[in-house]
């Protein structure tokens, strides 16, 4: 299937690629259906791109690359809902973004992604541990040119 993106322009993803939130995401409750995009080889991170709405897209990581004692604590209910008998069925990412020269990681609303069935939601944790904005690398500062 094609879809549109403001990123990356019109690309083909296979429609067996398309995660379904069910609640949709925390903001967007009304879209549903994304795709995980690489965002170059070998990265640490992905787009989760809208296949519906192309300016609707979120970077997003692997939280235990950043933070090795994040652990996402579901319910066995929930983890029922969700139609997985243990969290090592699921991949986890956590929406991440830009502040100054630091990217930091929502730790507090976890994505986590049934891999078998590509459905997804978002958690909202009340452990206070984490927050909205745990820091995970800082990017290196600008240099610039000096003219004579």
């Amino acid at each position: 299937m094609w879809i549109n993106t403001s990123r990356f322009g019109q690309i083909q993803v296979n429609e067996q690629r398309v995660i379904h939130f069910a609640k949709g995401l925390l903001g967007f409750p009304k879209y549903r259906d994304f795709v995980l995009i690489e965002a170059g080889q070998d990265s640490y991170f992905w787009w989760l791109q809208s296949i519906d709405v192309e300016d609707l897209a979120f970077v997003v990581t692997d939280p235990s690359l950043f933070v090795p004692t994040y652990k996402v604590p579901i319910g066995r209910e929930q983890m029922a809902e969700m139609g997985l008998a243990s969290l090592d069925e699921a991949q986890v990412f956590v929406v991440v973004n830009k502040r100054n020269q630091v990217l930091t990681g929502n730790l507090q609303g976890p994505l986590v992604v049934n891999v078998a069935q590509r459905s997804g939601e978002q958690m909202v944790l009340s452990d206070r541990r984490f927050t909205t904005r745990v820091p995970l690398i800082e990017l290196p500062q600008r240099v610039q040119a000096v003219s004579a």
